[in-house]
């Protein structure tokens, strides 16, 4: 069993409070960049999940259809890059957790 008392849990709170804290403004920052299409399509969102840029290739102005298709696939693996890293971010956090270590 765990043995804690308030002042530890307390403590372990704030820190964690500080640490998502610190966590949420490095992720607003980190900048997750995403290539489809060979590189015809580059996506950039940031470690919130905002999307912050997106380049196109010319030559997909005229093919709507494979345009659709490739800003598709560079949005949804960007976010998927966003999600490992949120994931790895929160495992991060849990792992310091000395009060709750057994």
């Amino acid at each position: 069993m765990f043995n804690l008392n308030m002042n530890d849990l307390e403590n372990t709170i704030s820190s964690m409070q500080e640490k998502a804290k610190k966590l949420d403004e490095e992720n607003t920052n980190k900048i997750f960049t995403a290539k489809s299409g060979g590189g015809m399509i580059e996506v950039k969102i940031n470690g919130k999940g905002d999307l912050v840029d997106i380049t196109i290739d010319k030559s997909l102005m005229e093919d709507r259809e494979s345009l659709q298709i490739l800003l598709l696939a560079g949005i949804n693996d960007a976010i998927e890059m966003v999600r490992q890293n949120q994931k790895q971010s929160a495992l991060e956090m849990i792992s310091q957790l000395t009060p709750f270590k057994k």
